[in-house]
């Protein structure tokens, strides 16, 4: 059975275990499959650059190689941010209850680009918590499945079915240009003879 995760709230704890809810639950999916001559299933493999070497799957890993090229292990490298200061990594959120404490608005919750959604299920009594998030409260609070350098934004809501539901995601990224730059009329100047024409005291 998997870790549930721990919510404090109200002086007490309560715990939840996660169901998540992808598109395939909500619309169905379906699977091409691919078969040979003899009714064998097909894999997709990848052309080396050589093109002769075929890489299956699993035949394909990540490593760290310094500025000159020497292997690194990855316990031997130090994270940093874009100004160059240490990332001290978060630890998972099932390692401790999660104090439920901060709230955020409808506004600042849509701000955010969701990209995980899990239905929470628990069989201890969830009365004050529930009631609370009944007034549509939102509590936000930072999570990480399994710990790493940065903490995503969670969300804990309540659904119009009354179901606790966990949103994960990150603040969206507007980058603003500038205002819309209209462009510039010039005005023709009249010639003499334009405006000879246009003399009307002549008619």
């Amino acid at each position: 059975m998997a870790k549930p995760l721990v919510f404090h709230f109200g002086g007490s704890d309560v715990s939840f275990s996660l169901s998540k809810i992808d598109r395939s639950r909500l619309y169905g999916y379906k699977e091409v499959e691919v078969l040979d001559e003899q009714d064998r299933r097909c894999e997709l493999a990848t052309l080396g650059d050589d093109g002769r070497t075929v890489l299956v799957r699993g035949g394909i890993g990540i490593g760290h190689v310094s500025a000159d090229g020497e292997w690194l292990e990855k316990s031997e490298l130090t994270p940093i941010d874009l100004e160059g200061h240490e990332i001290h990594p978060v630890p998972s959120s099932f390692a401790a209850p999660i104090p439920l404490e901060e709230t955020a608005s409808i506004d600042e919750y849509l701000e955010h680009n969701i990209r995980l959604v899990y239905v929470l299920q628990s069989d201890e009594d969830t009365s004050p918590l529930a009631d609370e998030l009944k007034k549509g409260t939102i509590f936000k609070f930072p999570y990480s499945y399994r710990g790493g350098l940065e903490a995503d934004a969670g969300f804990m809501l309540m659904g119009q079915d009354e179901n606790f539901f966990l949103a994960v995601g990150n603040p969206t990224k507007v980058e603003f240009t500038g205002l819309a730059q209209w462009a510039a009329v010039l005005e023709e100047e009249e010639t003499e003879e334009e405006t000879d024409l246009m003399d009307f005291d002549m008619i």
